[in-house]
């Protein structure tokens, strides 16, 4: 039973509605002026808790900051990798515009203000749907949790999100890229990836016990993520997962040049069947090449002046970016450093445990190929899988196939590399012109009709008119022998 608190002030008496909860605690239900008005409150308040409807009253009034910290995230049952990715756009993108915010006062407006923010700082449609998920599902949680009645997301409409066309490379380019790797394992692993269309981290968790060289068999039963220490149950920095990304393992055919390969390196590197067969390991910084002598002066600057190359103002004042003015500023900054100036910072250590981490590859291996092989499109590993994916289906290859070698969950998302080749149109075109001319060139020249077969063509003298008749005459005598013409 509820009841009405009194409160008296120098501007008059107020009155605070008082009711019970579910669990039995008393709870304000503000308060008024009237003490009528005070009562019609706590009965209100006490009908909607008889309900079930009444904790958001109460619940509601915690910040979004609050609940997302206290409930949310501590329940959240999800792979380090995708809990680590919640958490940095939850405090990137959300935090700083609902953080303070209550519950109970967050509305569809709100969300469509936060939005409009989002796409005025540059934001991508893709990401700004993904936020504005993520913003659903801690909503939906707080339904699921009696906090706030509905979920003002579900009011908010986006416009329609239109998937970015898949970049592939062609096989031209990828032999130049590969021809131009710095070492053999790198090499292989890219010869790999493209050979099977893994994920890298399935990739870089290879190890001999996956390959069956008899029949040819890889199986992919395991994959790494690089994760954060402090989202790593134990505080590493690498952590392997049971199954791969579609939770199940799979398995397929490698061509036979790459199962020799395979089985060629890790005879000569001696991998054990339980190690890694691609291991990180530090590439040795090559020695600078020797530039002859600097000849000439830049361009004239704004203020009209020239320096020689080869020296700093060159580089600083004159804008040359040249080898010797990059050389000359280089060495002026080693320089410094090593005596302790410009407060240089340590070389950066990477903590692995064998892994290969995907940033250190990129920047030692892939970019430094690509500058060296003067290709312009920007291959990235994953790239290489869609490249795999493309090939295997622009060949001929059955889309299920494709799907199950891949391990996509969903066959809609192979069918996205139909069609992704330059040349999508004209194998189209060679297979509609194959089919379409089938059956005329499957239908045989017809034969001339025999002699006694009657023609369609009218005789036009007597001898022909004669020799037609002569013709039936015989005919009809081996047919029909007992009667005579």
């Amino acid at each position: 039973m509820g009841y009405v608190i009194p409160r008296k002030r120098r501007s008059g008496t107020r009155y605070t509605a008082m009711y019970y909860d579910a669990n039995g605690k008393a709870r304000s239900a503000g308060t008024y002026q009237d003490k009528r008005e005070a009562e019609r409150k706590w009965h209100a308040a006490e009908t909607k808790v008889d309900e079930g409807r009444g904790d958001h009253l109460v619940r509601g009034r915690q910040t979004f900051q609050e609940y997302a910290e206290n409930y949310w995230l501590p329940n959240l049952q999800v792979e380090a990798k995708t809990y680590e990715g919640y958490h940095c756009t939850l405090y990137a993108y959300l935090m700083d515009f609902f953080g303070s915010n209550k519950m109970l006062h967050i509305r569809a407006n709100d969300v469509r203000r936060w939005l409009k923010e989002l796409k005025d700082q540059g934001m991508k449609p893709s990401y700004r749907m993904h936020c504005k998920i993520l913003l659903s599902t801690i909503m939906n949680s707080a339904v699921k949790d009696d906090v706030i009645v509905g979920n003002p997301c579900s009011k908010v409409t986006m416009g329609k999100v239109e998937p970015q066309p898949i970049p592939v490379i062609t096989p031209e380019q990828f032999e130049l890229f590969h021809t131009n790797l710095p070492d053999a394992q790198s090499r292989l692993l890219v010869e790999t990836a493209i050979e099977t269309g893994l994920r890298w981290g399935e990739l870089t968790e290879i190890r001999p016990k996956d390959i069956n060289f008899g029949p040819r068999l890889l199986t992919v039963s395991r994959a790494v993520v690089q994760v954060s220490p402090r989202f790593h149950p134990e505080g590493n920095r690498f952590l392997v997962k049971d199954k791969p990304k579609s939770g199940k393992s799979r398995r397929f055919k490698i061509a036979m040049s790459l199962c020799n390969k395979l089985l060629d390196f890790i005879t000569e590197h001696e991998i054990g069947q339980n190690d890694l067969i691609f291991q990180y390991h530090e590439i040795p910084t090559k020695p600078k090449t020797k530039l002859s002598a600097p000849k000439g002066k830049t361009e004239p600057n704004e203020k009209g002046r020239t320096y020689s190359h080869g020296t700093l103002s060159a580089y600083t004042a004159g804008r040359c970016r040249c080898d010797h003015c990059r050389r000359a500023m280089a060495d002026y900054r080693a320089k410094r450093r090593a005596n302790g100036k410009d407060q240089p910072r340590e070389p950066r250590t990477w903590d692995t445990d064998g892994h290969i981490p995907n940033r250190w590859f990129r920047d030692n291996v892939i970019k430094p190929t690509l500058k060296k092989a003067e290709l312009k499109v920007d291959i990235r590993m994953h790239m290489l899988r869609h490249a795999h994916a493309s090939w295997l289906l622009n060949g001929g290859a059955d889309l299920q196939v494709v799907k199950e070698r891949l391990g996509h969950s969903s066959i809609t998302t192979t069918e996205r590399y139909l069609g992704t080749l330059d040349n999508a149109d004209e194998t189209a075109l060679d297979a509609l012109e194959s089919v379409r001319y089938r059956s005329s060139s499957a239908v045989s020249t017809p034969e001339p009709a025999p002699d006694h077969l009657h023609s369609n063509q009218e005789p036009t003298t007597p001898d022909e008119i004669l020799k037609q008749m002569t013709k039936l005459q015989a005919k009809l005598a081996t047919m029909f022998p007992q009667q005579k013409y």
